[in-house]
């Protein structure tokens, strides 16, 4: 969970960094039986991560057991290291609403990639609002950009400053959890990880 501030609203709006990229990351066709679904690969390239790498930290932060096989459940909050999955953004908004009137906001993550309220409520309008998946992806993608930027060679080393930014014991169990879901994915997706450097499938649509 991204459960400490790491961007200010200034930082809201800062360019790309030229570490790896002149303004725009590099794409390629995709591989074939690439599973990052496009959705995750749209929101990806907007902020130049690789799409694996949001894609697998959205996994490890709400992944629910689907038919379809495991896939990351936008109606999840966690509480004060408890995690709860509803069948509705309204009833998640319901019970998110009786869980602030208990709980400050910084024990409280919600979403698809599990934002943390109060390091990082600033990218939000509203309480709602962050639970729509899209501005959820969009936070996430921007801590973990930032998080890239702030000690650029790994976007795995990013995935656990995600978690916890102070590094320590709970950024490399996250990052161990990250890697156990990227395994899912192709071996492309793999080396994008563990490089500077990265490609993804070029949106469809």
């Amino acid at each position: 969970m991204a459960n400490r501030r790491i961007l200010t609203v200034s930082a809201f709006l800062m360019a790309e960094a030229a570490v790896v990229f002149s303004g725009h990351a590099t794409t390629k066709p995709p591989s074939a039986g690439c599973p990052v679904p496009e959705g995750y690969r749209r929101v990806a390239e907007e902020y130049g991560v690789p799409a694996e790498a949001l894609y697998s930290v959205s996994l490890a932060e709400s992944s629910q057991r689907l038919p379809q096989g495991e896939r990351p459940w936008p109606w999840t909050l966690n509480v004060a290291g408890k995690g709860y999955r509803y069948a509705t953004r309204e009833e998640a908004y319901q019970a998110l609403l009786g869980f602030m009137r208990h709980h400050p906001l910084r024990r409280i993550d919600v979403g698809i990639a599990q934002v943390n309220l109060g390091w990082n409520g600033a990218f939000f309008h509203s309480y709602r609002e962050a639970l729509e998946p899209y501005t959820n992806l969009r936070a996430a993608a921007q801590i973990l950009r930032h998080c890239y930027e702030m000690n650029p060679g790994s976007w795995l080393q990013a995935a656990g400053c995600y978690h916890h930014p102070a590094g320590g014991k709970p950024a490399r169990t996250y990052r161990a959890i990250v890697q156990r879901k990227l395994a899912t994915l192709d071996a492309a997706a793999s080396d994008s990880l563990t490089s500077s450097h990265f490609s993804y499938p070029v949106p469809t649509v």
